[in-house]
């Protein structure tokens, strides 16, 4: 499968994104601290009659040049506002959305935004809630050590647990990449990020109202949103299902890409 890189302007400042496939758009939004580039997996396997759209978020990847918001801090909905935006530059009215981790907490906000434009939703290897006061308190300490030691600092805290053991024993492809993803980004992007991870507000709330067909993926071996989170989440949920990824931990995509891609391709020709 061809994969383009692309950008073009927008209302809110130029965007950039990857892209393969033809037909019914699905966007696909991507965990913190890295880039679009951990959905090329899924973009070198687009079902027929779909396209994939991965963007950078703001200040990520390739949308670097991307100008942070005026004198003050990034919130998820600022996130939800660029791919909206993107949307419109792309004149797509529609649209599978859905992310992993943050990415998931981008969708969350872009569809209290605007609902219409969902036909369905993915939300991978992520939770509804907001922060716990624990989990405040160590991104607050992330951002410390990005202080003092910049991205690299921030990789070595993460990926033990972004990756399950499995995945940085063996798997050292999926342990470099993700290591690469995060170093390519600029410590003001990522320190943007961790505010707008712990101010998003508790989507629990919006749960009942999602109307869309929605699949719920969770590694097995995710740590940081665990199964028996996805599980009470999906519940929640009126029309979803729920794939567990064998073997895989939190970025369940990369570590296990083709279970990942299989059961994203059932629930788009299932459900759609």
């Amino acid at each position: 499968m061809n994969i383009t890189q692309q950008s073009i302007p927008t209302a809110r400042g130029p965007m950039a994104w990857l892209e393969a496939g033809a037909g019914w758009p699905l966007i696909l939004l991507h965990a913190f601290p890295l880039t679009a580039d951990m959905w090329r997996p899924q973009l070198e396997q687009v079902p027929q009659g779909w396209r994939f759209i991965a963007p950078d978020l703001r200040g990520f990847g390739r949308a670097q040049s991307l100008p942070p918001k005026g004198g003050s801090q990034i919130t998820m909905d600022d996130y939800a506002q660029d791919v909206c935006a993107l949307m419109d530059g792309l004149k797509i009215g529609e649209a599978v959305i859905g992310g992993l981790s943050m990415g998931g907490y981008v969708a969350f906000a872009l569809h209290r935004q605007s609902p219409s434009r969902f036909t369905g939703l993915v939300l991978a290897d992520t939770r509804s809630q907001a922060d716990t006061p624990l989990g405040r308190d160590g991104r607050a300490r992330m951002r410390e050590v990005l202080a003092t030691g910049g991205p690299s600092a921030v990789a070595d805290q993460m990926l033990p647990k972004l990756l399950s053991e499995a995945a940085r024993r063996d798997g050292a492809e999926a342990a470099h990449l993700t290591r690469a993803m995060i170093e390519s980004n600029t410590p003001e992007a990522i320190d943007a990020a961790i505010f707008a991870l712990m101010e998003r507000p508790d989507s629990t709330p919006d749960l009942a109202g999602i109307s869309c067909a929605t699949l719920v993926v969770v590694g097995e071996l995710d740590e940081i949103t665990p199964v028996a989170e996805a599980q009470e989440m999906q519940r929640a949920l009126p029309r979803s299902t729920l794939t567990v990824i064998p073997g895989a931990g939190h970025l369940s995509n990369l570590e296990q890409p083709a279970s990942f891609s299989r059961a994203l391709g059932d629930f788009l020709l299932a459900h759609l």
